[in-house]
């Protein structure tokens, strides 16, 4: 069998701002993610875990870090777990993006969408599912599970792929920050958790 956790890093500064990161370097947790990333130790204790496997950018990793110095674990970061190739759109305002001619298509016809000089959602679909399926591998025949933190568009197409979901509703999906969705592949492909956000209500409760 194999259980994954999939991660959504914590809140960071463009969150709060409304703006696009996408692959922008220096984009760090703000103090509500560093708490939400805190919480998620808490969640895990009592559950077990092979490998930390992280996105490259600095949010991925921040949220990664605390659960990884608990679990004893180093943290993997994999540029196939790194967040969709939003070219020309990084850096820019939701807002503003809101009003450009593809936004539309992103939000009912994904599968026809791609970002100007970056990645459609089927390669960035392709690119993800296949990093899944090389981390299962590492792992096929352990008891055990592994967890992959990551970005939220990214979760959202894995669960698509393994549950079924066609890539034009995957937009239907939740991933809010520091949320935790499990999948059980084998034999079968069960959904047990989606957008589990209990860790950050920790956070934000105190």
């Amino acid at each position: 069998m194999t259980l994954i956790y999939l991660i959504r890093h914590g809140e960071n500064e463009y969150v709060g701002k409304g703006k696009l990161a996408g692959w922008l370097p220096g984009v760090h947790l703000n103090e509500k993610g560093k708490a939400q990333a805190k919480a998620l130790v808490d969640h895990f204790a009592k559950i077990p875990l092979q490998a930390i496997y992280s996105s490259p950018l600095e949010r991925t990793v921040e949220t990664a870090s605390p659960l990884a110095d608990a679990k004893g674990l180093e943290i993997v970061e994999r540029e196939g777990l790194g967040e969709i190739r939003y070219g020309s759109w990084e850096g820019r305002s939701l807002k503003a993006l809101r009003k450009r001619n593809l936004w539309p298509i992103i939000q009912s016809t994904p599968s026809l969408a791609r970002f100007p000089d970056g990645e459609s959602f089927v390669e960035a679909q392709d690119r993800v599912v296949s990093e899944i399926e090389f981390l299962r591998s590492r792992h096929k025949g352990k008891k055990g599970s592994f967890a992959c933190v990551s970005h939220a568009d990214v979760i959202k197409l894995i669960l698509a792929h393994y549950i079924g979901l066609h890539i034009d509703l995957f937009q239907r999906l939740s991933v809010l920050p520091a949320s935790i969705s499990a999948l059980h592949i084998d034999p079968g492909i069960h959904l047990l958790t989606l957008n589990d956000t209990s860790a950050s209500r920790v956070a934000i409760d105190g």
